[in-house]
């Protein structure tokens, strides 16, 4: 019996509890919280959606002030926000960088020792943050589709300043002469465009609705989908290719008013 129970016993100092894989433990017993780090991380990420917010609002109060005619420099002053937010978004971006590329670095290596997870992190960040420049704001996806906007919504509502010698009257007359121009019929649904979107590849724009369906419907059948714009070369359209086309939904609404 007592054999029986030191061999049980024996058993019992061999075994070993299955450890938590989000939580890497050290040679002194002591663990880092992977998981906590993981959901620090979840919740910056997730505020990333607030910088976006305040870009996409930036782009439309800009697009509202060109509609409604005014100051220049208002416009430009949306820009100088558009650029924060960008600054921003960098930041964020390169701390959760910095960040996971620690955590990866000592769950590879697993040192002896817990490192300072705070001063790696921030090395780091520092390497990184030196290779910024100011080319990276303005290179910011929704930067640039705030720029393209803008330019677009310039060309079909002009700006009228005090110096300016045409009047009121050859501006209208120069705004529908423009507009009139402007193609507003989607090449799919051969019927003006609702909700316009435009292929951030080729440039052409068509009803969402209608593209979208065409992508899912190609890509069931794992085909690629060719732009359905008349002479247009480019034979794959993805859906994260579209970006919603604000401002020629405003020419098209402001023209059916």
């Amino acid at each position: 019996m007592a054999k029986h129970e030191e061999g049980r016993a024996e058993v019992g100092i061999s075994e070993k509890k299955p450890t938590d894989s989000n939580n890497f433990k050290m040679s002194g017993g002591a663990k880092i919280p992977f998981n906590i780090i993981d959901t620090a991380l979840s919740s910056l990420k997730n505020s990333q959606s607030f910088i976006n917010s305040g870009m996409d609002i930036a782009t439309k109060t800009a697009l509202d002030l060109v509609e409604s005619f005014n100051d220049e420099e208002d416009i430009n002053s949306m820009e100088k926000v558009m650029l924060e937010f960008a600054a921003m978004d960098r930041s964020l971006n390169n701390y959760i960088r910095a960040f996971e590329e620690t955590v990866n670095q000592v769950k590879r290596e697993k040192p002896e020792i817990i490192p300072d997870l705070e001063n790696l992190v921030q090395e780091k960040l520092t390497t990184i943050e030196n290779k910024n420049s100011d080319s990276d704001l303005k290179s910011n996806e929704k930067y640039v589709y705030f720029m393209d906007q803008l330019k677009e919504m310039k060309k079909q509502f002009r700006q009228i300043s005090d110096n300016d010698d045409e009047t009121i009257e050859q501006i209208d007359e120069d705004i529908a002469v423009t507009r009139s121009q402007m193609n507003f019929i989607c090449p799919i649904t051969q019927m003006e465009m609702r909700r316009p979107v435009r292929n951030k590849v080729c440039g052409h724009t068509y009803e969402e609705e209608a593209i979208v369906e065409i992508i899912q419907s190609r890509k069931q059948r794992k085909k690629k989908v060719r732009c359905p714009k008349m002479g247009c070369s480019h034979d794959d359209v993805k859906r994260s290719d579209l970006v919603p086309d604000e401002a020629l939904k405003r020419v098209i609404d402001s023209q059916n008013k």
